[in-house]
């Protein structure tokens, strides 16, 4: 059983396919009714208007139909596009149990229930009537159902009897019209007299009683021994299936005139729920209660099949009317399945031959043979034995599934045909290449998990099913040599490309592997391997998984993955002799597509299919391929677009161009791809949309081509917003390269004042800038006038404004401050006039002072020249088409240029928006503004036909663009692409987590940190962290007026540029690290532990912040870790045994737990007299004399400044001989190793659980404190483990 789709849901009593469309419809016990579809396994819909269980589900053959019946009595029709119920059919008395639409519905709009009230009812749709009503069992009627093609109903009831019911009648009263329209709830006509309403009464009665003579039974079965759940006819023979509660399935015959009982299938142990015969098998489908389902060969009347499922009765089964589908539903849900895999065993052989299975026959496919709208002739090489009890049976598995050639061998032809029978079995067969009509050797054969591949030209490998062991024979079916498999679970092997290799499935990895010398040349992942397929050069090989395509080299290294929301089927590599696809393009299919897949990642859609195909072969655009009857097939494909997209990767731009040229490439998707790719500029030679070459040649920089499309978008749309947009995303793209000619042009149309304004200040056109104050002022726009006196410097104006706008006291202050002695008079008369003061008004302004007010003056501009500098960049091959001819005469397609004036050999700017003609004002008349040759602006006189910028119907047409000659000479300057950041090169050169700050990137730091070394608290990181950002780059000051600039310190420039290898200079270095521990040091020293354990906490947060340059450096930055950590869990001991007071156990515990850290020599001595002492306070004489020992042992004792020491230190030691006991029993034993548990500080002895911080190495006792924040660093995670701690890039 091949799983296609599982759902979980309540009680699953009745199903349903949809003929056309992957649904499928399940009717559950609470009432629901679910519509799912099984290949993306979701819910379409839910309807839920039934009132308690529904049993009966089914999809009219050809309108949006579903009709329903449950345990309310109802029959319900819905339209699912609609999504609600159309209308309900009332008649039944009791439970309705199955529900179907005639296989005809079109031209007999029939529906046929089966209820518990002991009747069948067959019911108009179209008229919502019931046309008759079927007695006859004398118990509950259990299912109901049309034969596919005869007049003929079949029912089962709980009666023990199988009804045949012949519906002749009903149909041929249907079709010559004299009385279907007569229904029961109508007034019947009999005799060309209508009848009383009281006899057409009396007549519904009679028919809901006896029924009516239209449906007569035909046969009535009998020979099941309890009540019968389900009856089914065959599709096209004359037999009849049954399951009942007497655990049998029985087959029946029938004939013109009787039908007897053929043979009793038994095995089910409960109830048998449902029965059918299989779709496009010889084969009959049962499920039952006692949770199976089983598979019956009809021929033979045996049992070939069972599947079982734990915990769920099974209640109802449905087929697919023309897919090799079933499905069954169960207790908690149903399945979707299939009995066999319908793909049909193939292999590639050599030339132009493909060999292939249909049924038992292996034949051989001659492509060359071709003849008119053929593939090619097939030819019978040989007759495949069935082997195995399962193998008799068709249908259920037993075919061949993998077919493999032998590649290697030019003399003879071999096949190795696997199949999945009795675990896993090959055959090999043996025939001439020469002959084909003579003789075939086969017969040898054995057994194999999955397909088998050739080696050699004499020999083959198969994988032993029971130890998974490589087997290699030759030939003669001889073992000649096993290999273990490198790794465990292997479970497949395919074709390695190459003589004694194969590739090798385990879970989802791909291993290449060479037999003869035992070693793994390659492995990848891929999930879910299906097939492989190499190219037909060898060069690359295609893993077809479930979900996706991998595409490697021969060395197994990934070239790109692709992944497909549906399953992938099959795929072929394109050999065509020409046109550089061959073994570059690899085609796919999937349920319903075909699809291409490049060795560069990139992927599409060629062409949607009908039904499944399995390609073989692909030519040009010729798709070879077997459906799933193993026929033979040619499918037409268009392979432009991948044929395009392949040649943009190889830069054959000569062929680029060409398609561009010729071929029918166009669409949205086109256009997405060659931006994405960085190629819009040859998109730009095939677009017409204005709005779409806008946006490419923006995307390209060429403000030549975006003005262009500007202009035909504002003809199109007038001068609305959106033509106003188009001209700002213009300005912006033109004041990106600094063409600020181009940006006033665009400003101008799209009368943005305020950024024109603001660019005539940085240009330092002052002219320009106070004839915009005149504008505002005859626009009366008083901000504008403002802002633009301000700009100029105009004190004068300003207050002018303050004074026009009602500002008095403003203005009064302004003109005092600027000393317009006259003005301020004037208006000071104002203020007292309107009977205020101006007393107070200068106090609040801070003459004088920094704070103070002070004129305005509008900057020098740097240049006072055209366009700011750019600089020239050299035409792309793209661009230039000349040369991208590639040997091809090619010729440029360029729209009309915009009222060009050809008569003068002017530049490309006069070309296309030149001064001649009536219609050189491209739109213009709307506009009330001129345009001329200083830019637009004319002389002070022009100012008068300004008005308020309204339409003026009477206005001469203006040339706009007339003062745009100056700025021809940059139609040859494009700006060149923008660089790499340092910061991007930095993330990308290094994965040390301080680059990764330097560069800005503090959650990707943050995220190699928790990686690398569990690091989860980050606040003790944050000081170092952000000095590794302020510390990477330098600040300089600009010129009076701008920004400061901000430039990248760079570690690896010593001797240039690195470029694009840049790598950012930390300021945290190993130095900084050796300070840090010689402050911890003399801190410890002079006993300051609370100051020395904040120094070596602060070494231990910038080790991780460190960047090496040698294996010395690491070392030392590894050593400084381990001091770190040392010394922090001496200085915590330390305030331990202060915290122990005069605990005598455990104050002597922990100072003798403090001499075993690993602390410098002159430290060490300071521990050992602190412990001896402790020791031998407490009378605790075997400690005090074991740190006596210690202590004389020390290098230091032997100076002269530790004489007092020794001394002390001697009779310790004299005196703890002679007394050799301790009074206290202590958790310490000095003659054991042991490391020192940092939470609880006890010894943790060799062979103890324990969990350690992947940074510091601070141990743990148990595993209390995994998943916590170690004690000793402060932010690292314990107990996780991690690569450890990265030193450098």
């Amino acid at each position: 059983m091949l799983t296609k789709f599982e759902s979980k849901s309540a009680r699953v009593k009745g199903l349903a396919f949809h003929p056309v469309r992957p649904w499928i419809c399940a009717t559950l016990h609470n009432g629901v009714i679910q519509l799912w579809d099984y290949r993306v396994g979701t819910v379409i819909d839910r309807f839920e208007e039934h009132d308690g269980p529904v049993r009966g589900v089914d999809f009219h053959l050809h309108e949006p139909l579903i009709v329903t019946g449950g345990d309310d009595y109802k029959i319900k029709v819905w339209d699912y596009k609609l999504r609600r119920c159309l209308f309900t059919l009332l008649g039944h008395l009791d439970y309705i149990r199955t529900v179907e639409f005639h296989p005809n519905a079109t031209q007999f709009p029939w529906i046929l229930s089966a209820s518990d009230d002991q009747t069948l009812r067959l019911w108009d749709f179209h008229k919502r009537s019931c046309l008759s009503v079927l007695t006859g069992h004398n118990h509950y009627v259990m299912c109901a159902a049309f034969h596919p093609s005869e007049d003929l109903i079949v029912s089962a009831s709980l009666d023990q009897t199988v009804r045949v019911w012949d519906t002749t009648g009903l149909r041929k009263k249907h079709l010559g019209g004299g009385g279907m329209d007569s229904g029961f709830s109508d007034v019947m006509v009999s005799n060309g007299r209508g009848t009383s309403a009281a006899a057409s009464t009396a007549l519904n009665v009679q028919a809901e009683l006896f029924g009516t003579n239209d449906v007569v039974v035909k046969y009535v079965l009998e020979g099941h021994e309890r009540g019968v759940n389900w009856a089914a006819f065959h599709p096209t023979l004359p037999l009849l299936a049954s399951a009942a509660d007497d655990r049998q399935v029985k087959l029946w015959r029938m004939s013109e005139t009787k039908a007897w009982e053929v043979d009793t299938l038994r095995g089910h142990a409960n109830n048998v729920s449902c029965c059918l015969f299989h779709p496009k098998q010889e084969l009959v489908v049962s499920n039952s209660e006692d949770r199976s389902i089983r598979v019956w060969d009809v021929s033979k009347r045996v049992g070939v099949q069972t599947f079982r499922r734990e915990g769920d009765r099974f209640w109802i089964m449905a087929a697919h009317r023309s897919q090799n589908l079933l499905a069954a539903g169960h207790d908690s849900g149903m399945i979707v399945f299939k009995l066999e895999r319908e793909r049909p065993a193939s292999a590639n052989g050599p030339g132009d031959k493909l060999y292939y299975v249909r049924g038992r026959e292996l034949f051989c496919h001659d492509y060359a043979r071709a003849t008119g709208g053929s593939s090619g002739v097939d030819v019978p090489i040989a007759s495949l034995r069935r082997v195995g009890q399962q193998a008799q049976t068709d249908g259920i598995g037993s075919g061949p599934r993998f077919l493999s050639y032998n590649t290697h061998n030019p003399k003879d032809g071999n096949i190795l045909v696997c199949s999945d029978v009795d675990g896993g079995c090959y055959e090999l067969i043996t025939f001439s290449l020469t002959n084909t009509g003579g003789s075939v050797t086969d017969g040898k054969r054995g057994s194999c998990l999955g397909p088998g591949v050739f080696l050699g030209s004499n020999r083959f490998a198969v994988l032993d099913r029971v130890k998974r062991e490589i087997i290699v024979k030759n030939l003669n079916n001889e073992t000649t040599k096993r290999v273990a498999a490198p790794m465990p679970n292997v479970d497949c092997l395919y074709d390695g490309g190459a003589s004694g290799r194969i590739i090798l499935r385990a879970d989802d990895r791909a291993v290449l592997f060479e037999v003869q010398s035992r070693r793994v040349l390659g492995e990848l992942t891929a999930p879910k391997i299906k097939n492989v397929v190499w190219s037909p050069d060898g060069s690359k090989v295609a893993l077809l998984c479930k979900y996706g395509v991998v595409i490697a080299n021969r060395q197994l290294e990934q070239l790109c993955s692709i992944s497909d929301t549906v399953r992938v089927k099959s795929g072929a590599w394109d050999v065509s002799p020409s046109g550089g696809t061959s073994s570059n393009l690899f085609i796919y299919t999937t349920l319903h597509h075909v699809k291409y897949c490049l060795p560069t990642g990139d992927t599409g859609t060629i062409r949607t299919l009908d039904n499944p195909i399995y390609a073989t072969r692909v030519v040009k655009d010729q798709l070879f391929c077997l459906d799933r009857e193993a026929r033979s097939r040619v499918v037409s494909i268009d392979t432009t677009e991948a044929r395009f997209k392949l040649a943009l990767a190889n830069k054959q731009y000569g062929q680029v161009m060409h398609m561009v040229k010729h071929s029918r490439l166009c669409g949205r998707a086109i256009v997405a791809y060659l931006q994405s790719k960085g190629f819009p500029e040859v998109a730009l030679h095939f677009v017409r949309d204005p709005q779409t070459r806008f946006r490419l040649a923006l995307a390209c920089g060429n403000i030549e081509a975006a003005m262009e499309s500007a202009f035909s978008l504002e003809q199109q749309q007038g001068l609305d917003g959106k033509a106003r947009d188009v001209w700002g995303e213009l300005g912006s793209e033109a004041l990106r390269q600094g063409n600020h000619q181009v940006v006033e042009m665009s400003y101008q149309r799209k009368k943005d004042f305020d950024r024109l304004s603001f660019l005539y200040m940085l240009t330092g056109d002052s002219e320009k800038l106070r004839k915009m104050l005149k504008i505002s002022n005859m626009r009366n726009d008083i901000m504008g006038r403002y802002h633009n006196a301000l700009l100029l410097g105009d004190a004068a104006e300003r207050v002018a404004v303050l004074e026009a706008s009602g500002n008095l006291p403003l203005a009064y202050i302004s003109a005092t401050l600027h000393g317009l002695e006259d003005v301020a008079t004037r208006i000071k008369v104002a203020i007292e006039t309107q009977e205020g003061s101006v007393e107070g008004l200068m106090d609040k302004i801070p003459v004088g002072t920094r704070k103070g007010g002070r004129l305005l003056q509008p900057p020098t501009p740097i240049i006072r020249a055209g366009n700011w500098p750019t600089l020239e960049v050299k035409k792309t091959t793209l661009e230039d088409l000349s040369l991208a001819a590639d040997g091809d005469e090619y010729e440029e397609e360029t729209a009309p240029a915009v009222n060009a004036n050809t008569g003068s050999p002017s530049t490309a700017w006069d070309d296309d928006f030149g001064a001649e003609g009536g219609d050189a004002d491209m739109g213009a008349a709307n506009d009330d503004y001129d345009a001329g040759d200083d830019m637009g602006w004319g002389d002070d006189e022009g100012l008068d036909d300004l008005g308020d910028f309204g339409e003026d119907k009477n206005a001469a047409p203006v040339d706009e663009m007339a003062g745009l000659n100056e700025i021809s000479d940059e139609s040859g300057f494009h700006m060149p692409p923008a660089g790499r950041p340092p910061a991007g090169c930095w993330v990308a050169n290094s994965s040390h987590a301080a680059d990764h700050m330097a560069a800005g990137g503090a959650s990707s730091a943050m995220q190699l940190l928790h990686r690398q070394i569990a690091a989860s608290d980050f606040s003790a990181l944050k000081g170092p962290m952000i000095g590794c950002y302020l510390g990477s780059s330098v600040s300089l000051p600009g010129i009076p007026g701008s920004g400061s600039i901000v430039l990248p310190l760079m570690r690896n420039d010593a001797s240039g540029h690195p470029g694009n290898d840049s790598l950012p200079r930390i300021p945290i270095t190993t130095k900084t690290l050796v300070a840090g521990v010689r402050q911890g040091y003399r801190l410890f020293q002079t006993g300051k532990f609370n100051d020395a354990k904040t120094a070596f906490s602060e070494v231990l947060a910038q080790i991780p912040l460190t960047v090496t340059d040698n294996r010395n450096e690491v070392s030392e930055i590894k050593k400084m870790l381990d001091i770190c950590r040392e010394y922090i869990t001496a200085i915590r001991i330390k305030g331990a045994i202060t915290a122990a007071g005069d605990d005598p156990v455990r104050s002597t515990e922990l100072s003798a737990y403090f001499t075993h850290c690993d602390l410098q020599p002159m430290h060490l001595l300071l521990a050992l007299r602190s412990a001896m002492g402790t020791a031998f306070k407490h009378k605790n004489f075997i400690v005090a004399a074991s740190m006596a020992r210690r202590l004389l042992e020390l290098p230091d004792m032997k100076s002269e400044r530790n004489a007092d020491l020794r001394i002390k230190a001697t009779k310790v030691l004299q005196k703890s001989e002679q007394m050799a006991r301790n009074d206290h029993t202590l958790n310490y034993n000095e003659n054991a190793a042991f490391t020192i548990d940092c939470k609880d500080f006890v010894p943790i002895y060799s062979g103890e659980e324990c969990v350690k911080s992947a940074f510091s190495g601070s141990a743990y006792k148990g595993s209390g404190m995994k998943g916590h924040v170690c004690l000793t660093d402060g932010f690292c995670t314990v107990g996780v483990e991690t690569i450890g701690l990265v030193t450098g890039k």
